[in-house]
């Protein structure tokens, strides 16, 4: 059983974990999970929930659907997660990406409508400069984070995401990242991809999208967090709201210090490590990152009896409606 002194982590995923379906199966079992999607469609002011549910998947994986879309399947999740175990309460909290947005509305940092219009903000001004400033990313496997380092310094390519020791995200113009991809394999790269994404996520050429989230985040409401805190762009705790608000800025044109944050969380004591919202690509970070603790993943109704199991020694009373 989860008791009073046992120390809990969330984790919330980014863009790319989303898939046509999700949070149906919450939304069909939760009440709670049900008034989350209203609340996020009239917020956005068209149907989150359709594209969530029934995609299809090239209008759900444009940029400015899938981070909204994202946010509200993670916070949902988080709800319901609240409602059927509300003595699991989170010690520290962090998200990939747009998943920090998720986490400190987990934290109470501010509310889940105000940061559902932040990362509507972010989505739509960062497929903006991608359209003014086009570019390009590529990840990088089996090549050392110095390795890495080095390739994207010949390239004149940026670093994107330091995601486990030997995954890592480059970023920049698309001749920046034509030559990455070279210099890669001559260094010993196993890998080296091309991404299909819309722009140079987290690079220089972000910089207009920066100003125009910094301005939106500017007029939000903040609260005192509930829980302690681990920013992307430092991979180190803090719960100062100047901090953190011009951390959420920056992130768009620094790199995601994903390897330090999961060092952070193996320094922590924690007993328990939660991955909130859809797919499992943190999970997998960690074990790469080699965290000493299994994570559990909670984003879907699916989830439910496995999690039961993992964290409170016990099968669920009902079965979850799919």
């Amino acid at each position: 059983m989860i008791e009073m002194n046992q120390k809990v982590g969330f984790l919330f995923p980014g863009q790319g974990s989303q898939f046509v379906g999700m949070g149906l199966s919450l939304f069909n079992q939760f009440d709670s999970v049900k008034a989350v999607f209203k609340k996020a469609d009239d917020v956005l002011g068209y149907s989150i929930s359709k594209i969530c549910f029934e995609g299809p998947e090239d209008v759900l994986t444009q940029t400015l659907n899938a981070q909204p879309a994202i946010y509200v399947c993670s916070y949902a999740a988080l709800t319901a997660l609240k409602e059927k175990w509300p003595e699991i309460q989170p010690a520290i909290v962090a998200g990939h990406s747009l998943g920090e947005f998720s986490a400190l509305a987990a934290a109470g940092f501010f509310s889940f409508e105000d940061g559902l219009r932040l990362v509507q903000v972010r989505a739509r001004a960062m497929e903006k400069a991608a359209s003014q400033n086009p570019g390009a990313m590529a990840a990088i496997l089996g090549l050392d984070q110095s390795g890495c380092i080095e390739v994207a310094k010949e390239s004149g390519a940026e670093v994107a995401n330091f995601n486990a020791p030997s995954q890592t995200v480059l970023t920049g113009t698309a001749a920046a990242i034509q030559k990455s991809l070279e210099i890669a394999e001559k260094k010993g790269a196993k890998r080296a991809i091309q991404l299909k994404v819309s722009g140079a996520f987290h690079s220089t050429l972000m910089k207009q999208a920066q100003a125009d989230l910094v301005a939106a985040i500017q007029g939000i409401k903040t609260n005192p967090l509930t829980a302690q805190f681990i920013p992307n762009v430092t991979g180190k705790v803090t719960s100062d709201t100047a901090e953190i608000c011009d951390l959420l800025g920056r992130q768009l044109v620094s790199s995601v210090c994903w390897t330090e944050t999961m060092a952070q969380f193996s320094k922590l004591s924690l007993t328990h490590l939660i991955e909130v919202g859809p797919g499992k690509v943190l999970k997998g970070l960690a074990k790469s990152c080699e965290v000493p603790l299994a994570v559990q993943v909670f984003g879907t109704a699916e989830d439910v009896g496995p999690f039961t199991l993992a964290f409170l020694g016990s099968a669920p009373s009902t079965q979850p409606q799919v």
